[in-house]
Formats: structure tokens, sequence, C-alpha cells
């Protein structure tokens, strides 16, 4: 760790430029790095997790991966700080696996007499109940996670999610063409580069692209700033909502 720092501190390296250095092959400053964070991946499991976990727990263990694969997967075109990006993926992994362990199927013994097999039987529904009510908490906890992390990616071009949601056009189709408009920003990497670097929408760079008027990309620019940010980041249940728009 302290190598690390010395490193960092020489070199006055960002912990994106830190990361960038890593995906180009330096695995000593991998594990140096991934070893510093533990305290920050703990942090992380246990708020979803709402308990403590230590270092031996499997939760931790997955986090711990999830971390890695934030550091291999991380792009600054996407505009987000490295631990922004790095908190989502890894409560996304672990709530992940919570629901994969809660669907394990219950093993039921043939040797039971009549009653056993019938109280078995209702712990099993009772069981069953219990753990669909966990995975529809999970589920919430998932979305909750996800917006917030919408809303801070928003700040980064001073929008809020109010704001969205007021000035999204009114009408289907509308909306649809603005998605639209979305896909060929984000698809081009040039126009990507520049949204998210500019934090700026390249109004007269897309209207050269796609059929739709000047006047009708300014007048939905909030809405397809918002849209761009999620169809370029790793963003599950609101990536439905717009599939579900853009196929209809």
């Amino acid at each position: 760790m302290l190598s690390l720092l010395f490193r960092l501190g020489k070199k006055k390296h960002t912990l994106e430029e830190t990361v960038l250095l890593i995906q180009e092959g330096d695995r000593e400053l991998q594990n140096e790095l991934i070893d510093q964070y533990k305290p920050f991946v703990a942090k992380a499991v246990s708020s979803v997790c709402k308990r403590y976990i230590s270092e031996n727990d499997d939760e931790f263990s997955i986090g711990l991966i999830a971390f890695n694969d934030a550091i291999e997967k991380y792009s600054t075109d996407k505009g987000s700080s490295l631990l922004a990006f790095a908190e989502l993926v890894i409560k996304r992994k672990v709530i992940d696996y919570i629901r994969k362990e809660a669907r394990q199927p219950y093993t039921v013994h043939l040797d039971l007499n009549e009653n056993e097999e019938t109280e078995t039987s209702q712990s099993k529904v009772e069981a069953d109940l219990s753990t669909d009510d966990y995975r529809k908490k999970i589920e919430q906890e998932h979305r909750k996670e996800e917006i917030g992390y919408f809303q801070h990616r928003l700040k980064e071009f001073k929008l809020t999610f109010t704001e969205i949601v007021e000035q999204s056009p009114k009408h289907f189709d509308a909306r649809q063409n603005a998605l639209l408009v979305a896909r060929k920003l984000v698809e081009d990497e040039e126009l990507r580069n520049f949204l998210f670097h500019k934090k700026q929408l390249p109004v007269k760079q897309l209207e050269g692209k796609v059929q739709v008027s000047r006047k009708t990309i300014e007048r939905n620019r909030k809405y397809i700033i918002a849209m761009a940010i999620i169809l370029s980041g790793d963003f599950v249940y609101l990536k439905d909502y717009v599939k579900g728009v853009i196929d209809s």
C-alpha cells in the first residue's frame, strides 16, 4: 500500500489515470490498488447486506471480484469517477449473488411420515413467499441505487432528475424520436466523446446525422442528454425503460 501511495504521490496520478495504467498491463499496481481499497469494497458490500462485512464473508469476495471488474472495464468516456462506477458494479454483483442464493432449492427427505411431510410442505411455501418478498426488496434496493447513480451523473451536466421528468416530451412519438437521437449520439464515438468531455450536446453535429430538426433537438436537449447517459452507462432497469420506448 505504501508503495502505491508513493507511486501515486510521486507521479501525481489521479485514481482514474492509475486505472488506465493498470489497463495497460501493470498487474503489480492493480494488486496494490485492490488491496488499498478493500475498506471501500467492504463498505459498499455492507450497505447492500445491511450488516457488518468482514474479509471472511463470501459477499466480500464477490465485492472484491466486482471491484477488479470495475477497474478493468472503467472508461473515462463514461464521464463518472472510478469509485462511483465501481460502487454500482459492486452492489449489483452482490445483489445478483444474494438473489442467486435465495433461489437455491430446498431439500425434502422422502422418509418422513405424513404429518412431517405436511409441515415441511407448509414450511417450504412460507419460505418461498419469504424468498419472493426478499427478492422484491432486493430489486427495489437495486432500482434505488441505480436512480441515485443516475442523479449523480446528471449533476455533472448541471441537470436534476426532476428537470428530466418535467421536461420529457409529452407525446410518445416525440419521446421515441428523442431516444433515437440519443442512441445515434452514443453510437458515434466522436459525438459521444464531445458530450462527456464538454458536458454539452453537440447539436450542430447531430443535426446532420439524424432526421430531426435542430429546433426539436434543442427543445429536447436535457432529455436527450439524460437518455444518452442511460444508454452509455451501466443501468439495468433504466435501460429496460429506454428499450421499451425505442422498440415500441
